[in-house]
C-alpha cells in the first residue's frame, strides 16, 4: 500500500525546518523574479520529482522518447549523475558511461536516433543545444531531474511520485527524501503515481487522489511497470535464452533507490528470490563481486539466475573481474511504463497538444 517505504528520522526535523525555510526562500525569490527563470522557443518537457531518487524519471523518459521520436527531432538533457566529467557533454553511441553517467548511456544506446546531452547547468546545456551546428534542428527538450532546477522554466512539467512514498506522507531532508516542500507540486501541470501495482480498487485511486490535493489545471495519471523479456548482459556469453518461470531461483541484483515494486512484481512469477540490494547509481567493487558470486553459489534450486536492471547493467558491464559463473548466469530484465484505467492514449494526447501548440 502507500506509504509502505517511508521512514521518518523524527530527530532529524529541526534540521529539516532549517532546510525547508531556505528552499521557501529560494522559492519566494523566483516567484518574486528576483531569481530570473529563462524560457525558450522550442517545447520543452521537464520529467522530475521532488524527491531524492526512486520514482521511476529514467522509463518514463523513454516513454516520451517513443512517443515524440518518430515525429520529432528530440534531445534529452540529464545532469549525468556521478559522472566523471564536468561542463557540457553531447552523447555519442561511442561515449563512455563514466563520461555521460548510466542514465544518459542507457537512453542513448536504446535511442540511438535521440540527441542526449548532459550539463548540471541546464539553462547552459538548452543555450548549446539550441546554438550548435549538430543539434540545432532539435524540436522537443526533455529535461531529466529538473523539476527543482528553476533557472529554467519549463513549459510542461511533470512531477512522479513513488506509489510506495507518497511526497504527501513524506518529510523535508533530512528526515525525510523531500527536496521541495509539498506545496512545489503546484508548479506541475501533470503528477503520475508511478510504480503502482498492475491492480488498484477504485478506492485505491481515491484515496491518493484526494491525498495528493491537486489543483484544477493539474492531470492526475497511474503508471506501473510491465517487463519485457530477459536477455544476457554479455552477449558473448554461451548458452540459452531463458525465461522466469516458478521453479527459477533469482538472485535480484539492483543498484536502484528503490527496487521495492520490481520484487513485489517478479514474486508474482516465482517465491525463490535472494535480494542483494547496493546503493542508487553503485559503481561495482572487488569486495561487491566477491558478494555477488558467494550470494549466487550459495542459491538453491536447478533453474538458477542473476537478474538485474538495465541501469545497472550499464556499469556491470565495464566491471573487469566478473567471474565466469556471474557473467553466464546474468540477465538484463528490461521495463516500459503502461498507464493504468486505460489512460495511455490520454496522456499522450496532452503531450502532443503541448508539443504541436508549442512549435
Amino acid at each position: 500500500m502507500e506509504g509502505d517505504l517511508i521512514h521518518i528520522n523524527g530527530w532529524l526535523r529541526p534540521i529539516s525546518w532549517v532546510y525547508e525555510w531556505g528552499v521557501r526562500l529560494r522559492n519566494a525569490c523566483f516567484n518574486a523574479g528576483i531569481l530570473k527563470e529563462t524560457t525558450f522557443d522550442r517545447p520543452v518537457i521537464c520529467i522530475g520529482n521532488i524527491t531524492v531518487g526512486g520514482t521511476g524519471k529514467t522509463p518514463h523518459t523513454e516513454m516520451l522518447l517513443r512517443l515524440l521520436l518518430p515525429d520529432h527531432r528530440v534531445a534529452v538533457l540529464s545532469r549525468g549523475y556521478k559522472r566523471k566529467s564536468r561542463g557540457y557533454r553531447l552523447a555519442s553511441m561511442e561515449s563512455p558511461m563514466y563520461e555521460i553517467g548510466d542514465e544518459p548511456w542507457q537512453i542513448k544506446q536504446k535511442f540511438p536516433d535521440a540527441i542526449v546531452a548532459v550539463d548540471a547547468n541546464r539553462r547552459h546545456g538548452i543555450n548549446r543545444l539550441l546554438s550548435d551546428a549538430e543539434t540545432k534542428d532539435v524540436d522537443v527538450i526533455l529535461l531529466d531531474d529538473a523539476f527543482q532546477h528553476r533557472y529554467v522554466k519549463a513549459g510542461l512539467n511533470i512531477l512522479l511520485t513513488d506509489y510506495h512514498r507518497l511526497i504527501t506522507d513524506d518529510a523535508m531532508l533530512p528526515a525525510g527524501r523531500l527536496r521541495e516542500p509539498i506545496i512545489a507540486k503546484e508548479r506541475a501541470h501533470i503528477v503520475i503515481v508511478s510504480k503502482c501495482p498492475a491492480k488498484m480498487t477504485p478506492m485505491d485511486y481515491r484515496v491518493i487522489r484526494e491525498a495528493l490535493a491537486l489543483k484544477p489545471y493539474q492531470q492526475l495519471f497511474f503508471s506501473t511497470f510491465h517487463y519485457g523479456k530477459l536477455y544476457r548482459l554479455f552477449a558473448d556469453t554461451p548458452g540459452q535464452a531463458e525465461e522466469l518461470t516458478a521453479d527459477t531461483h533469482v538472485l535480484l541484483l539492483t543498484g536502484i533507490a528503490l527496487p521495492m515494486q520490481m520484487m513485489m512484481d517478479l514474486k508474482r512469477i516465482t517465491r525463490h528470490i535472494t535480494p542483494l540490494a547496493f546503493a542508487d547509481h553503485h559503481e561495482f567493487t572487488n569486495n561487491d563481486l566477491q558478494t555477488i558470486e558467494e550470494a549466487f553459489t550459495a542459491m538453491q534450486g536447478n533453474k538458477r539466475l542473476i537478474v538485474t536492471t538495465e541501469k545497472d547493467a550499464a556499469r556491470l558491464r565495464l566491471v573487469q573481474n566478473l567471474s565466469p559463473i556471474v557473467r553466464r548466469h546474468i540477465y538484463v530484465l528490461p521495463i516500459k511504463v503502461a498507464f493504468l484505467r486505460g489512460e495511455q492514449a490520454l496522456f499522450e494526447n496532452a503531450i502532443r497538444s503541448f508539443v504541436d501548440h508549442h512549435q
